[in-house]
């Protein structure tokens, strides 16, 4: 049985909030060449992760949110 797609990107979506708010990760939003989108070349840590997984079908959220939790932990 499949999940669907938008229970999956609202689990994702709050997945990365929840780090976004968290004093004990690094979000800070990346550059963009993307200008049309993002005027000032910023992307926000949230867009940029969604963005990947849009694009990525491939990938497994889950294991991509644990290893993206391990990657940006501070110290």
């Amino acid at each position: 049985m499949s999940v669907a797609p938008l229970f999956v990107e609202a689990t994702v979506l709050a997945e990365l909030n929840s780090m976004l708010e968290d004093p004990a990760f690094i979000t800070t939003d990346a550059y963009s060449p993307d200008s049309a989108n993002y005027p000032d070349n910023r992307i926000s840590f949230v867009d940029q992760h969604l963005r990947y997984l849009r694009t990525h079908k491939k990938v497994d959220p889950v294991q991509y949110l644990s290893n993206l939790r391990l990657m940006i932990r501070k110290g």
